[in-house]
């Protein structure tokens, strides 16, 4: 199964080695029918310590890094 692939943007970039990534998904309320935002956070692999706060990112699910880390950032959106 290919791993899932997120964009999202880098709203924290003050750990060593990890960003965190607040990806936004739309849908359309099953009974409202009205277009919903969520978001939510995820704590991303960073190696090099590229990303900054602000940046659009592209993140790639992996295996377990640490207790929250699952995702691995694999390079900036071109925006």
């Amino acid at each position: 199964m290919p791993k899932r692939v997120l964009q999202g943007v880098v709203v924290s970039d003050k750990q060593d080695k990890t960003v965190v990534v607040k990806v936004e998904r739309r849908f359309t309320h099953p009974v409202m029918k009205k277009t919903v935002r969520k978001t939510k956070n995820y704590h991303a692999h960073d190696e090099n310590n590229t990303a900054k706060v602000g940046d659009t990112v592209f993140i790639e699910e992996s295996k377990p890094l640490s207790k929250l880390k699952t995702w691995v950032l694999v390079n900036e959106a071109k925006a």
